[in-house]
């Protein structure tokens, strides 16, 4: 079993487990808890496969992301109290996720003669519009909108992979080197909590 592949599914067990935990903590039974889940992880990559058309969706064509969420679910529903003091851990999942994720999208993007731009767009959906439908089904301001460095990161990873791409490195090293840039400001952006700037005033002071 390939690499990615593997971390490809390590990221949607990640996103399922964060999918119901915040049902979970919104009081949705079980069946609400499932459908969560499953938006969560695998809604970015079925909003992407509708929108450029490509089937079988994503997973149509491979069980095994149906059956992760599924196991997601059970832990969740098993062990709430005991997967929640892991949030490091799950943490490290659902960012190495998004990772994969954002560069599984481009490269299938690519995959479709799409324009770069286009491709590049498709890998943020991929990775961050999971957790945007899980916020918006949830009733929250999805979090990508309000607080976090979270598509910006998954930008800065695609950007980097199109310029490494452009000069012919080996496909292995530009995805894992994309795949660390995102990781990377994604973890610092945390760790130092750090946030895009906001539109408060105008940049030249406020009108008289």
């Amino acid at each position: 079993m390939e690499l990615i592949y593997v971390l490809d599914i390590l990221g949607t067990f990640a996103f399922a487990i964060s999918g119901a935990l915040v049902a979970a903590d919104k009081k949705f039974d079980l069946f609400g808890v499932v459908i969560i889940a499953f938006v969560t992880a695998v809604g970015g990559g079925m909003l992407r496969d509708i929108m450029i058309d490509a089937h079988p969706i994503n997973w149509i064509g491979d069980l095994n992301y149906l059956y992760t969420i599924l196991i997601a679910v059970v832990l969740t529903f098993l062990f709430k109290s005991k997967i929640l003091p892991l949030s490091k851990t799950m943490f490290l999942f659902d960012t190495i996720g998004l990772g994969v994720f954002t560069l599984l999208g481009l490269q299938k993007g690519l995959s479709y003669n799409l324009h770069p731009i286009v491709a590049l767009i498709m890998g943020m959906i991929s990775a961050v519009f999971g957790g945007v439908l899980r916020d918006v089904l949830t009733n929250k301001v999805p979090l990508i909108f309000e607080k976090e460095v979270y598509a910006s990161a998954c930008l800065a990873g695609g950007i980097s992979y199109l310029i490494l791409k452009y000069f012919n490195i080996p496909e292995n090293i530009i995805f894992i080197v994309s795949a660390c840039v995102i990781v990377i400001i994604r973890v610092v952006a945390v760790k130092y909590h750090l946030q895009l700037p906001k539109i408060k005033d105008d940049v030249f002071g406020k009108p008289e």
